[in-house]
């Protein structure tokens, strides 16, 4: 398809809290995702950054910042900020760039030395900010607004906290077997239902940590590729970046009122929905087709909500598909075979990046014993505050 382009090269910095600064995890991730796809810094026509807005100035500019920690050798450069759908965004502004004959070669990079606790509004007054109003005028946390989802889907799907515990075990499972994941520990049912209450009914175990940490890739045109002698790359397919659709009637973080629907005939589809919706038709798949899926689990809770969105099953069968085993190592479409935030923790504009990193070891065979048998498709699924869409397909 004309609107490839080849994955030759992803990288990490393992997740965790190592108290230095974002550019040396970006560096070191950067430099993996060279090596591994053999390309010299040299040869790289561009870098695009995801920005952070927690480390300073050089955080804003995370493109040109990363260029400069690697050496100026003359790259065009990009720096976006979608909050925790960054990273989708600089992938979609390297393609861009791919397609439209500016490089041959892009480096993409998402770094972050992330707070401890969870994350708050920058500093400052801005009334017309959703996003600071929730915490001023509310005092509503990211943990409440998990908690208020998870009744959310108790009350209208029937979820219970122990189905919730289990998305928690399985993916505490997964992150055993990654060597970038910061939690590498398994996880029992009743080890969650005793973990301290944060925002009822989620306990500290159903609900993410914030890390340090940092992914990247390297992207170039298929041509590219073929010279450089690799004949079946993976492929980034499709770019989801969509926004939302008047009327919102389901809450998303971090508005505070709904779109009124008094005039206007709600859609068919939520955000989430059509964030995938929009990956699927760009990509010419459907659900059917997807291998597996690296999905934005920010809260256990949530993670349910993503397979109905995804298309994985119908509205409300979220909690049944997990019973059932299919989204579990082993299943039809495995979900979080990297851990997930779960495991991980988020470092908000490297986490949307590390998704296609595990996509592209999964294609390429090479995820080691967390391999999905004949993985051919994969497809990731994030969300960034504000209305930023973000989902990737990959293909093999």
């Amino acid at each position: 398809m004309s609107g490839e382009v080849a994955v030759l090269g992803a990288g990490m910095h393992p997740w965790g809290k190592w108290g230095r600064g974002f550019v040396e995890y970006g560096v070191v991730a950067a430099r993996a995702a060279l090596a591994d796809a053999g390309v010299d810094w040299r040869d790289v026509g561009s870098i695009v950054g995801a920005d952070t807005v927690r480390g300073g100035y050089p955080g804003y500019v995370a493109g040109a910042t990363f260029a400069k920690a690697l050496g100026w050798q003359g790259a065009r450069v990009a720096s976006v900020y979608a909050a925790c759908a960054s990273g989708a965004q600089a992938i979609a502004a390297a393609r861009a760039q791919i397609l439209a004959g500016l490089a041959d070669v892009v480096l993409v990079v998402g770094a972050d030395a992330a707070p401890k606790g969870f994350f708050r509004p920058a500093g400052g007054d801005r009334p017309d900010d959703p996003d600071w109003l929730r915490f001023r005028v509310l005092g509503a946390t990211n943990p409440a607004y998990f908690g208020l989802y998870a009744r959310r889907r108790m009350a209208v799907h029937g979820d219970t906290l122990e189905d919730f515990a289990q998305v928690k075990v399985k993916n505490a499972a997964a992150g055993t077997l990654n060597a970038n994941a910061r939690y590498r520990k398994a996880v029992t049912a009743e080890e969650v239902a005793a973990s301290a209450v944060v925002a009822d009914p989620l306990r500290l175990l159903d609900i993410c940590a914030t890390s340090d940490g940092a992914a990247a890739l390297v992207l170039s045109s298929m041509e590219f590729a073929r010279h450089r002698g690799a004949s079946d790359p993976v492929r980034i397919r499709a770019v989801s970046t969509v926004t939302p659709t008047y009327p919102t009637t389901v809450l998303d973080l971090p508005d505070i009122a709904t779109d009124s629907a008094a005039a206007v005939a709600p859609a068919e589809e939520t955000f989430r929905a059509s964030i995938a919706r929009a990956a699927y038709e760009e990509a010419g798949i459907g659900p059917e087709d997807v291998s597996l899926a690296e999905v934005y689990d920010l809260s256990t809770a949530l993670e349910l909500q993503w397979y109905e969105d995804l298309g994985l099953c119908a509205e409300g069968e979220g909690a049944k598909l997990l019973r059932d085993g299919v989204t579990s190592a082993g299943g039809r479409v495995p979900v979080n075979t990297s851990g997930g935030l779960a495991s991980f923790g988020e470092a908000v504009p490297a986490q949307a990046i590390a998704q296609v990193c595990e996509i592209t070891w999964q294609l390429r065979g090479a995820a080691g014993a967390r391999q999905v048998a004949g993985a051919r498709v994969g497809i990731t699924a994030n969300q960034g505050l504000f209305g930023h869409g973000s989902s990737v397909v990959a293909v093999r």
